[in-house]
């Protein structure tokens, strides 16, 4: 079993402690707020989910950006109610390989997979 400390001072101020460094966590600039981990923790699982299957492929591409869009219920609990992410792909010329593996990353972040039961998901691909 896996297992982080999360440290609170002040009110909403708290450190999110790894072995390699902090992150910052509450309201102030420089600070991650709950959804902001949520979504981080979200590209971060699906990009190396993608990456590991691109690897298995012998497929390689230069870079990704990912950015994660998501609307809240108004109903309590305030869920997500949706999830869309919008990915450009760098440096490939393997298009439909990609995107064959990028679909096939959906299905095994154990992130995406979370979510993906409280809200609905979506995605783009673009390649640059």
């Amino acid at each position: 079993m896996a297992s982080r400390t999360i440290r609170f001072e002040n009110g909403f101020q708290g450190e999110l402690q790894l072995d390699e460094g902090v992150v910052k966590i509450g309201r102030e600039p420089g600070s991650a707020a709950p959804y902001d981990m949520l979504y981080g923790a979200l590209a971060s699982c699906l990009y190396v989910t993608f990456l590991g299957i691109l690897e298995k492929k012998r497929i390689a591409i230069e870079g990704a950006e990912i950015v994660v869009e998501g609307e809240k219920r108004t109903e309590v609990p305030t869920t997500l109610k949706t999830v869309h992410l919008t990915v450009t792909i760098r440096g490939t010329e393997k298009e439909e390989a990609v995107r064959k593996s990028f679909d096939l990353a959906t299905k095994y972040c154990s992130v995406y997979q979370t979510i993906s039961h409280v809200a609905e998901m979506s995605y783009e691909l673009h390649f640059a």
